[in-house]
């Protein structure tokens, strides 16, 4: 069994970091086959090291939309999903540029307009990712988790409330600029909650981000939610996720593509499906495990229905299915072994991605 970093010295752990070490030492052109041509993209949330101060010279922080671009171009990626928030003058100008050149797709992630008066800043940052080349824009309502932001069931409801005239706002503007909004499950809605959001809207500019983890942590089984989300999909948050148990619940984290629990195959080959043009891209955050507490009250409070069924096949997934070795974590590491280990574990999913899933 493969030793986990915090196990090795800062020397052993980058000499570990093979992968890593190869992409930075090496142009694209010199890189392995099988990191070349991949068409999966990069979301930018993958890496810390965007807008970064750490002092790195093997990872350098990326500055700018472009230099994250150049970089997921050099290790074989398709595209990237970043932030388009803050471009300025013809910065979205120079991003289509290196796009074009590099023949990589592009999507933007925007924050939705919090009320009319909002609406100024979200149709300018639409406008720079459309210049840039973005079709797609994906937003998220809540920064947070539901289990954690939410004391009351009262607070969920406005929250609930003021996340849909948000979406109705925005939906004129994508309208305009034939520009397609897709709204992530971001730890926040159960499937079937945010399938009825987009469904009631009943807009073609308006549909999913379908993220392929994140609502295990609600006790939705992945394969569930994909099959719920796959046809509303405008984009994708690629990932795999491993699960442990612990005393208030289980513990959740992103894992290498292949090592976890989501059925990959079937998930890229529903979305396929239901949207041939679809993008998938990696968001493989390497960070410590989250605490899902599902077994603590306060987790229950936004649930108006608590099944004893869905905390049962969560906790026997779990059970069944616990992660071989120790869940990916960071919090011993130093910054450069940080920065290593997250490089490396977007590097084995794009090897896998090009082996596995999409050639």
């Amino acid at each position: 069994m493969e030793k986990h970093p915090d196990d090795l010295s800062r020397r052993q752990f980058l000499k570990t970091s093979g992968l890593a070490a190869a992409a930075m030492a090496f142009p694209f052109s010199t890189l392995p086959e099988s990191l070349k041509n991949v068409s999966m993209g990069v979301v930018v949330h993958s890496y810390s090291r965007y807008g970064s101060k750490v002092e790195s010279q093997n990872y350098p922080g990326f500055k700018d939309a472009l230099d994250l671009m150049r970089h997921c171009h050099s290790i074989g990626a398709g595209g990237i999903q970043t932030t388009v928030g803050g471009w300025a003058g013809d910065f979205g100008k120079k991003v289509r540029d290196e796009r074009e050149k590099l023949g990589m797709y592009l999507e933007g992630s925007i924050g939705l307009p919090k009320d009319a008066e909002d609406l100024g800043r979200f149709e300018t940052e639409l406008l720079a990712a459309k210049e840039a080349g973005a079709t797609v824009l994906r937003t998220a309502c809540l920064s947070g988790r539901r289990y954690e932001t939410f004391k009351t069931e009262a607070d969920w409801s406005t929250f609930k409330s003021n996340s849909i005239k948000s979406i109705q706002l925005a939906e004129p503007v994508m309208a305009k600029h034939k520009m397609k909004l897709a709204v992530e499950n971001h730890k926040d809605w159960k499937a079937a909650e945010l399938r009825e959001i987009i469904q009631n809207l009943d807009s073609e500019w308006v549909g999913v981000t379908l993220d392929f983890g994140n609502n295990v942590s609600l006790l939705e089984d992945p394969t569930e939610v994909i099959r719920t989300l796959a046809p509303l999909a405008f984009s994708t948050h690629v990932k795999d996720m491993g699960v442990k148990s612990y005393e208030q619940g289980f513990l959740l984290s992103e894992v290498p593509l292949g090592t976890g629990i989501v059925d990959l195959k079937e998930a890229v080959s529903l979305c396929q499906r239901h949207n041939p043009a679809v993008t998938f891209s990696l968001e493989m955050i390497t960070r410590d495990p989250l605490r899902i507490p599902c077994l603590e009250e306060s987790y229950w409070v936004t649930f108006p229905d608590p099944s004893a069924l869905e905390l049962a096949k969560t906790l026997r997934l779990v059970r069944d299915h616990s992660y071989s070795s120790r869940l990916p974590e960071v919090k011993n590491l130093s910054p450069e072994q940080r920065l290593a280990y997250e490089e490396e574990n977007v590097l084995k999913c794009l090897g896998y991605s090009k082996k596995e899933l999409l050639g």
